[in-house]
């Protein structure tokens, strides 16, 4: 594929686990996968417990579409800059995706579709870029000290969600895991400490 994107799904510990974030609730959630004897894998999700900082690699973002009609995710992405593909179906939304890291979760992925979200990452994505030339060869710190609520008016009635309230806290060398290849996964344990090192 042109884009270079990994669309195979058979070998899923060739993909890097996951942190979810619900919108509704505004939990963070930490997939943590392991082999069973057929080949298959298990998948659980622990609440991750706010705040903690993640090294975010907001150099490297994908924008784009993603769906997961069919099941599992479909995403459809290029680098933030280029131009993004016609919407592939009603299905696919827009969305972003990037990896995090810290000492106590490795190396993650998170993505996300909802608006409420993207408008948080666009807006932390802003800090980015009025930082990053004061930063040359650094990748941010972002510490994510609690959720905001985002209240939206819709024709029946008032919704309530949640977004990150993140910000760049500091800027540090990339750790190693951000040199190494998206595809390969790496192993974490539990998130229970926030200590970024």
């Amino acid at each position: 594929m042109s884009l270079g994107l990994n669309t195979e799904t058979k070998n899923k510990g060739d993909i890097l686990s996951i942190i979810k974030f619900d919108a509704k609730a505004g939990e963070f959630l930490v997939e943590n996968r392991s082999p069973n004897g057929d080949g298959t894998w298990s998948r659980d999700y622990n609440e991750l417990k706010l705040p903690i900082k993640l090294v975010m690699d907001l150099g490297d973002i994908d924008v784009g579409w993603l769906s997961f009609a069919s099941g599992a995710p479909d995403f459809q992405m290029v680098k933030v800059g280029d131009k993004v593909p016609a919407q592939p179906s009603p299905e696919h939304k827009q969305a972003f995706r990037l990896r995090v890291f810290n000492k106590s979760l490795g190396l993650r992925e998170f993505s996300h579709s909802a608006k409420t979200v993207m408008r948080a990452m666009d807006d932390l994505h802003n800090q980015f870029e009025a930082e990053r030339g004061a930063n040359m060869g650094k990748i941010p710190v972002v510490e994510i000290p609690e959720c905001t609520t985002v209240r939206v008016q819709t024709p029946q009635g008032e919704l309530r969600f949640k977004a990150p309230a993140w910000k760049i806290v500091s800027w540090i060398d990339a750790p190693d895991v951000f040199t190494a290849k998206k595809e390969v996964a790496a192993e974490a344990p539990a998130a229970e400490e926030d200590d970024l090192f």
